[in-house]
């Protein structure tokens, strides 16, 4: 039998007296490897069907439900956390096949992505799939030169899934996305995987934190067009912009579910120049009973401070103030179980051109 590793778009035809396992086959390739030596991904397509699948390991079966604001209506954006040491996990495991549909897969006879960073033939999934052909176990914890059993005709009639790893978009070449190492594995319909790297209602949370999309943070400003040194610009921002969002992720098949919640609570100012004072003192803007932040300007409180705000002591000249105004966001989850806890604080931040005029006389 001739067996074809596809790598990197270089085909290596191997004599029956050189078959190499699939790790070895890789090891050969013309393509471009990581630090470890092992093979790198190949372009992907787009289309959600089981080639799809076969062909990327960053399509996700969580579903989401929820994603906060509504981007076609009004400019979002993405929390970031105020944790530098915080992300969402690189990778997780998640039931990916069916014994119908990775039949159906293999027999397209392309080849595909057994773990993150491992291509094989179609060959190689018909032995160690259909044929029972055992192959090595990759991944840190796994022992080394061990084999995983293999499986006789895709398993069909059994009542499960075949469950893979999964590798957060942008992080498919990370050399963390091998602590999700095992090649593709059996799981029983109704059970999770004994595995560090399984999905957890916490792993779901941690997911929808990342699909999470808040207003944009554009404040209401008095003066509107020009502010006036040694004179206050009030700052708000309206109760109805900034409401609690939620976003659900679910996991099919599992019974696994986690809902995010993010509650914005503060807002906090930089006026964009050491030349300025801020109200308050320490730019934190505590947000309303009401769900507001700072209180809205009305005539006749030119003279007076505001609860949240900035008095600029030197005019602009020809270049404004770039002013940074960042809503944070209290983020917290619950889920399957009764599962529940926290994650990092988010923050998202907008920049706004604020122009200041010498004093002059002023009609407020």
């Amino acid at each position: 039998m001739i067996r074809r590793p596809a790598v990197m778009g270089a085909v290596f035809i191997l004599s029956a007296a050189a078959l190499l396992t699939p790790s070895q086959a890789l090891a050969v390739g013309g393509g471009r490897g990581d630090e470890t030596g092992r093979e790198q991904q190949p372009p992907v397509g787009g289309r959600s069907d089981s080639r799809n699948l076969m062909a990327s390991v960053s399509q996700s079966q969580i579903v989401i439900k929820g994603s906060g604001a509504d981007s076609s209506k009004a400019p979002s954006g993405e929390l970031s956390s105020v944790d530098p040491n915080w992300e969402p996990p690189v990778c997780w495991y998640e039931p990916t096949f069916s014994p119908e549909r990775l039949k159906r897969a293999v027999e397209s006879d392309k080849g595909g992505y057994v773990n993150p960073h491992e291509w094989w033939d179609a060959s190689f999934f018909v032995d160690h799939y259909d044929k029972g052909i055992a192959q090595e176990n990759l991944g840190p914890d796994q022992p080394p030169n061990s084999k995983t059993k293999g499986y006789k005709k895709y398993n069909l009639g059994k009542d499960g899934m075949f469950w893979r790893s999964v590798v957060r978009k942008g992080y498919e070449t990370d050399n963390r996305a091998w602590d999700c190492g095992r090649i593709m594995f059996w799981q029983d319909a109704g059970t999770v995987p004994d595995d560090k790297n399984a999905p957890t209602p916490k792993v779901l949370a941690s997911y929808a934190y990342d699909k999470i999309r808040v207003p944009d943070t554009e404040v209401e400003l008095n003066p509107k067009a020009r502010s006036t040194v040694n004179l206050p610009t009030w700052a708000w921002l309206d109760k109805g912009k900034f409401k609690d969002v939620k976003v659900r992720a679910e996991l099919p098949g599992t019974g696994l579910w986690a809902e995010t919640t993010a509650k914005p609570v503060g807002l906090h100012l930089e006026p964009g120049t050491k030349d300025a004072q801020l109200h308050p003192a320490s730019g934190e803007c505590a947000i309303n009973g009401d769900g507001s932040i700072g209180t809205p300007y009305t005539k006749g409180q030119g003279d007076k401070t505001p609860p949240c705000g900035i008095t600029y002591l030197r005019a602009t000249s020809g270049k404004p103030y770039a002013m940074k105004a960042s809503v944070t966001w209290e983020v917290s989850w619950e889920g399957s179980g009764g599962a529940k806890g926290d994650l990092p604080n988010g923050t998202f931040e907008t920049t706004q051109d604020v122009n200041v005029q010498e004093l002059q006389a002023v009609d407020r």
